[in-house]
């Protein structure tokens, strides 16, 4: 493994040189698919960990352009000349600064990962050495550790997060979008697919330059760059999007020099999400969407439902998942390791620690949350604000079932009791009804509906619910199901409509009853 400090000198993007790159990773195969070919999922899945030695076995002895391209820019070792020009047009590369030359060998000056885009285009994403993934590891990278004046203004490439936001952002074609604290410009590339115009601002000037690179290597017109925090850069601009994976991780002060801008807002607490979601709304068009993922504290006496709920500015329809929760001290383990904390040597760590469990101490922090927030500029008169807790495993992408949330609560907000029981529904599609109870029993202990898309959701129903769901075809409206169900069990049928519809409300809020296409069906 090489010794040499990486130079921190990015490369330029000059057109014609950039596509006959991107030309040369095309025809090497280095893409998403072409890695999974090489390496198998287990090898390939490891990379994405930031694990290499998988990655290092399954291209042991290799000497093809593929294997050249995953040891230059993946594995970040140097190759011989002669090998990197067979792979690449390396005068080009060199020109622009994508490789370096050190005697009779070139190594890569950044990161550059092959990622599949959402219908199946090849895009590269750019990043610094070793920061693909972050955590402790790549921080420094393998040219060495970095002094903290460095590591401050690290880029970071592909994460979880980053796949986790580009998958729930809404897919509705709009005219501007706003990528807020772009890093690496992943959301800006997914962003240019169905948006007319993109900005993408970032406070280091670092991540501007290397999201410029990112654009230009996938191919995509470049964004609007510009620098600054939140919205300093935009003013008083509208727009249909806003997307941001921002820095929310909660910590204490870091020592002068020391802030990692990647992670850090420059804020005490969770104040730079809250500012975030409250100040969006000056910025968004009628009917636009703002969505990021956030960390928000869990303060003791306070109910973190609540607290969260009152982020949401006025005029704002709202859905706010909590995806995880940490404990304080698994939380500070978490980041102080992705800091490289760990390796400073017994005293400096726990000092680090101690300093970390003081910041809660004095916000009375008891744990830290993670999921995701997303606003739509309503203007309702009276704003629907959904904030629940959903641990469990989901099916991405997940914009469309975002986008089908609000509709959902303006149908609801707009109909009442009454108007639901002449309204046509649709049983959504994967729903299967499953019974729970002791075998052999002639009726079930209960019922459960469960979804096997999308949020992946399970619900219980009694006997009504379930006849109810069942035959829910579009045909007949809610009431006279109700009427029906109530002539076979003997029931009152008023006593039936007036009791039902709080249960109806409730499997279409959580989308397993949509209206039907064609309107209503008066009863």
């Amino acid at each position: 493994m090489s010794t040499h400090q990486p130079s921190f000198r990015l490369p330029t993007a000059d057109p014609e040189r950039t596509a006959r790159l991107r030309e040369a990773l095309s025809a090497a195969s280095f893409t998403a698919d072409g890695l999974l070919d090489l390496f198998g999922p287990s090898a390939y899945a490891a990379l994405a960990r930031g694990e290499t030695v998988p990655a290092l076995r399954a291209t042991r002895g290799g000497s093809g352009p593929l294997e050249t391209l995953v040891r230059l820019f993946l594995l970040q070792r140097p190759v011989a000349y002669g090998r990197a020009a067979a792979a690449l047009p390396v005068e080009d590369c060199l020109a622009d600064g994508w490789l370096v030359r050190e005697g009779d060998e070139v190594r890569a000056s950044v990161d550059v990962r092959p990622y599949g885009g959402p219908e199946g285009q090849d895009w590269w994403i750019v990043s610094d050495l070793g920061c693909a993934v972050g955590g402790a590891a790549g921080i420094g990278g393998p040219g060495g550790a970095r002094g903290r004046e460095d590591r401050s203004r690290l880029v970071l490439g592909v994460g979880g997060a980053s796949t986790t936001l580009a998958g729930l952002t809404v897919p509705a074609p709009v005219d501007r979008v706003l990528d807020l604290g772009t890093g690496s410009g992943i959301q800006a590339l997914h962003a240019g697919r169905h948006a007319v115009r993109v900005t993408a601002t970032d406070r280091n000037p670092r991540a501007l330059a290397i999201a410029r690179l990112t654009l230009a290597l996938s191919g995509a017109p470049e964004p609007d760059l510009r620098e600054g925090s939140l919205f300093e850069p935009v003013r008083d601009e509208a727009y249909d999007l806003i997307v941001s994976n921002p820095p929310f991780v909660i910590s204490p002060r870091a020592p002068e020099g020391g802030e990692l801008v990647y992670r850090e807002g420059g804020m005490s607490g969770d104040d730079l999400c809250r500012t975030l979601v409250q100040r969006s709304a000056g910025h968004l068009a009628d009917g636009g969407w703002c969505q990021l993922l956030a960390n928000w504290q869990h303060v003791e006496g306070e109910d973190w439902r609540e607290r969260l709920a009152s982020w949401v500015p006025p005029g704002c329809d709202a859905w706010i998942v909590q995806r995880e929760v940490q404990d304080v001290t698994q939380y500070a383990e978490l980041w102080l390791r992705d800091a490289g904390e760990h390796l400073a040597g017994p005293e400096a760590y726990a000092a680090r620690y101690d300093a970390w469990l003081d910041e809660f101490e004095a916000r009375k922090t008891t744990a830290v949350g993670f999921g995701w927030i997303t606003l739509r500029k309503s203007g309702a008169d009276r704003p629907s604000v959904t904030v629940e807790e959903w641990p469990h495993p989901v099916e991405q992408p997940l914009g469309a079932e975002v986008m089908a949330h609000f509709d959902r609560q303006d149908f609801l907000r707009t109909h009442d009791d009454a108007a639901l029981l002449t309204t046509r529904f649709r049983l959504a599609d994967e729903v299967v009804q499953e019974q729970v109870g002791p075998p052999g029993a002639e009726d079930p202990e209960h019922v459960v509906l469960r979804q096997h898309r999308g949020m992946r959701r399970a619900t219980k129903v009694d006997t009504v619910g379930a006849g109810f769901a069942g035959v829910c075809d579009g045909t007949l409206s809610a009431g006279r199901i109700l009427d029906a169900i109530a002539q076979l069990l003997g029931e009152d049928p008023v006593v039936l409509r007036d009791r039902t519809p709080e249960s109806i409300r409730l499997l279409v809020e959580q989308g397993f009853l949509r209206p039907a296409d064609d309107g209503m069906e008066m009863s």
